[in-house]
């Protein structure tokens, strides 16, 4: 028998977009499994009961990443 899924989002940062529908691309902070909480970049629907495919990454990947778009001439 197939366990709840549980997650609780510890923090919310921003909202990068909003479809018509109402989800929003997020990044909040998210603790899975009752895990460490870890950043979270991901749709949501406009209650927070359903989301969509995402990524989650640690604090030194988010930094890294903020590097990496810090850097490129092309934004």
């Amino acid at each position: 028998m197939a366990e709840d899924f549980k997650f609780e989002l510890k923090e919310h940062f921003g909202v990068l977009s909003e479809s018509k529908g109402g989800w929003k691309v997020e990044l909040n902070s998210v603790s899975w499994g009752e895990r460490d909480a870890k950043f979270d970049l991901r749709s949501w629907s406009p209650d927070h009961s359903k989301m969509g495919k995402g990524i989650t990454l640690t604090q030194a990947e988010l930094l890294e990443l903020k590097k990496i778009l810090n850097n490129m001439d092309t934004l």
